[in-house]
């Protein structure tokens, strides 16, 4: 018996090794961000010492862009890997389905602890919602529905609370309070932090920062840019925080935001949050591993959908039954093995978002909760994410756009039958000025061709064909 023993031991040895050497995985993300919204991005005065710390020592993407230009579309490419409408999240508000494979999901069943602090915004924070973060995979949440402020109203695990203080900081606070629980336990951890700034109404300000309230008092968009600080403040702290407790050599920080800045001079592109144009989608995005990468620089193109294949190949878990996905593998990328990726698409405007008033909606149920009384929001607990709608193929709504890069081809919605084409350069023409599918006739419909193939694929998806 003690030679068996001693044999199974021998054999499980080297998976727990495994297991212990993976990393922990940090992903954090800021609520209406722009691409050069900071420092390290070359912006004139925003003050960002965290992030441009940072950067130095981290894989910067240049051209990255978001899933969607507003926020919860991009939250859900993140987890799942997929274009937001194929998971139910066709514009902010809406749920994303309990069917969909999550990072969470994955990284949970593969051994490691998972918690989400800050924002959802893809489905309910009730304790018997399927669409809350527990119900994503996520072991501990501190999460509010959408954007807030000062003193927030938050769900902790389905509990709800009112602390005090800046949100962006009490979510950075959840996050350190589960990283110093569990350091050193005997699984590796991954925790999502979604910040709730720079949204409007920019309540918040930064902490101690020199020049304090009035540090952009001249400067258009000031709560915007003093929001930014604040969050950059909170990475900084995080990034203390992990060298304090020595985790940091072996943990995966991956910083971005959710969809374009407010700001268009600012934007890296044509236009910004809302649009489909290039300051819309792009983000800043840095990836610090001091264990396994040098810092240097991307300039291929990637999206928020390609984190969710990239850590599944980071901690080599494996999916049983992975729904299509829209994003790839960047570790190829990253180490300088591929320089080229397979084409990204996006699309909005389909759908017409759902208001969300986190504050207001949490508060009613804290109330009903501390009261014994049933929760006075039953709609919210799964909206329609067990509805599967039909749709025709012929001519879809709203912007869509195809990146076969260097070229973007747009093809926007004019009425009920008819629709626009724009086609660029990206390389040469960034703010997307010049409209070439008159001179690229034969390249505009073979990228058309490839864009609405695709376009069906995804309402294969939204229609509930990969659950089956």
């Amino acid at each position: 018996m003690r030679a068996i023993l001693i044999l199974i031991f021998c054999l499980f040895l080297p998976l727990a090794i495994v297991a212990d050497d993976r990393p922990n995985i940090l992903l954090v993300m800021a609520d209406d961000q722009g691409w050069g919204d900071a420092g390290f991005m070359g912006h004139p005065f925003v003050q960002t010492p965290g992030m441009d710390e940072m950067a130095k020592n981290s894989v910067v993407f240049n051209r990255f862009h978001a899933s969607a230009p507003v926020c919860s579309p991009t939250r859900a490419s993140v987890l799942t890997g997929r274009h937001p409408f194929r998971t139910n999240v066709p514009n902010h508000g809406h749920y994303m389905r309990p069917n969909e494979v999550t990072i969470a999901e994955v990284l949970r069943d593969s051994g490691y602890v998972t918690g989400h602090f800050g924002k959802w915004h893809i489905g309910s924070v009730q304790p018997d919602s399927p669409t809350n973060p527990g119900g994503a995979g996520f072991d501990e949440w501190y999460s509010g529905l959408n954007f807030f402020d000062i003193d927030p109203y938050l769900s902790r695990n389905g509990v709800y609370e009112n602390p005090k203080g800046q949100g962006s900081a009490i979510s950075m606070d959840a996050t350190i309070e589960f990283l110093e629980k569990h350091k050193d336990g005997d699984k590796p951890m991954f925790a999502v932090t979604w910040f709730p700034a720079p949204h409007g109404p920019f309540a918040e300000v930064p902490v101690d920062f020199p020049g304090g309230d009035d540090l952009y008092a001249d400067k258009k968009g000031k709560g915007y840019f003093l929001e930014i600080t604040l969050i950059d403040q909170q990475i900084a702290r995080l990034r203390k925080s992990l060298r304090k407790m020595g985790i940091e050599d072996n943990t995966i920080l991956w910083y971005t935001s959710d969809n374009g800045g407010l700001m268009e001079e600012s934007s890296g592109g044509r236009q910004k949050k809302g649009s489909i144009y290039q300051g819309g989608l792009l983000v800043p995005s840095i990836l610090e591993w001091p264990a396994k990468w040098e810092p240097r620089e991307i300039n291929m193109p990637a999206f928020s959908s390609d984190i969710y294949p990239t850590l599944l190949a980071v901690t080599g878990a494996e999916v049983e039954h992975q729904p299509k996905l829209d994003g790839i593998d960047l570790v190829p990328v990253i180490e300088g093995k591929v320089m080229k990726r397979p084409p990204m698409a996006f699309w909005h405007g389909h759908t017409a978002g759902q208001s969300t008033h986190s504050d207001r909606i949490i508060k009613a149920l804290m109330e009903a909760q501390q009261a014994g009384e049933p929760s006075p929001f039953p709609e919210r607990v799964l909206k329609n994410v067990e509805e599967y709608p039909s749709f025709s193929r012929r001519n879809p709504p709203g912007h869509a756009a195809w990146i076969e890069w260097p070229w973007k081809l747009h093809s926007i919605a004019t009425g009920k039958d008819s629709f626009r084409l724009e086609l660029y350069n990206l390389a040469k023409d960034p703010m997307e000025e010049k409209n070439l599918w008159h001179e690229e006739e034969a390249r505009t419909k073979e990228l058309l061709q490839k864009l609405e193939s695709w376009q069906h694929s995804v309402y294969e998806s939204w229609e509930g064909r990969d659950y089956k």
